[in-house]
């Protein structure tokens, strides 16, 4: 695939998948042993079906928007830049609603293969949700 096709298909992993909800689509572009790498969601094993229970956690908790910043693609990686905003609206590891607003950016960095996302790589700022949900001291 081309680096616009790579571009592409994140594009529509976040549209489609973190926006909209829709799960399903993940079996389309996620290759079959897809990796995900984030630092605070462990707890989900690898593969399609720990991917889709990593999105309905954050789903279920949030009222989850990603806006895309940047993107950079090259070879067989597309690099995102981007802004998730969301109220806190459901349990959130093992939290209770807040109803509190959350803006966090972070970077992802996403290995296509065979025309698929084989494995994604997040670093965004965990702190700062949880500061600003409250359940630890910092800004809000």
């Amino acid at each position: 695939m081309s680096t616009t096709e790579n571009s592409a298909l994140v594009r529509r992993f976040i549209t489609e998948i973190f926006n909209q909800g829709n799960l399903e689509v993940a079996e389309e572009i996620l290759a079959p042993d897809y990796m995900h790498h984030d630092p605070t969601t462990g707890q989900f094993g690898s593969g399609i079906e720990g991917f889709k229970q990593m999105i309905s956690l954050y789903r279920q908790a949030f009222d989850l928007h990603i806006v895309l910043e940047d993107q950079i693609a090259a070879e067989d990686k597309v690099v995102d830049r981007w802004t998730g905003h969301g109220t806190h609206q459901g349990e959130f590891m093992g939290m209770a609603p807040t109803g509190r607003k959350i803006t966090a950016t972070g970077i992802s960095i996403h290995r296509i293969e065979d025309g698929k996302i084989a494995e994604t790589w997040n670093n965004y700022d965990a702190l700062g949700i949880f500061q600003q949900l409250g359940t630890i001291p910092g800004k809000r």
